[in-house]
């Protein structure tokens, strides 16, 4: 699905489909972590291999609310992985790649300061 860019600069996600999401039109494919200025690899392979650390290393971001994309399907990890973000009262939200993409634009576009974590497996 193709998404709209708008004139807010920054990074934006302009489509996605299986496998990949596209970013101000550039595809990428894997997983990541994506706020209003830095797109990185994020070393996770699959749901399944999330820990702790994957949540810490958010924290040098200092975001307000982080999105995390599961993918196709709705999925929820344990609290303990993620506790290091709220216990610096850092939200974290859980969606389907598909809404990550539509919320973190809108977030974005309001100067929020969000961080989008996609797991693509």
């Amino acid at each position: 699905m193709k998404l709209h860019l708008s004139t807010t600069e920054g990074n934006l996600f302009t489509g996605y489909g299986e496998g990949h999401v596209e970013i101000n039109r550039e595809r990428h494919e894997g997983s990541l972590l994506v706020g209003s200025n830095v797109i990185v690899r994020w070393p996770v392979t699959d749901f399944a291999s999330l820990d702790e650390s994957h949540f810490a290393t958010i924290l040098e971001y200092a975001p307000e609310v982080v999105l995390l994309g599961t993918g196709k399907s709705l999925r929820f990890p344990h609290p303990r992985l993620y506790k290091a973000l709220t216990a610096q009262q850092i939200g974290i939200e859980m969606m389907d790649t598909a809404a990550l993409c539509r919320t973190y634009n809108i977030l974005t576009t309001e100067g929020r300061r969000v961080m989008a974590a996609i797991v693509h497996r």
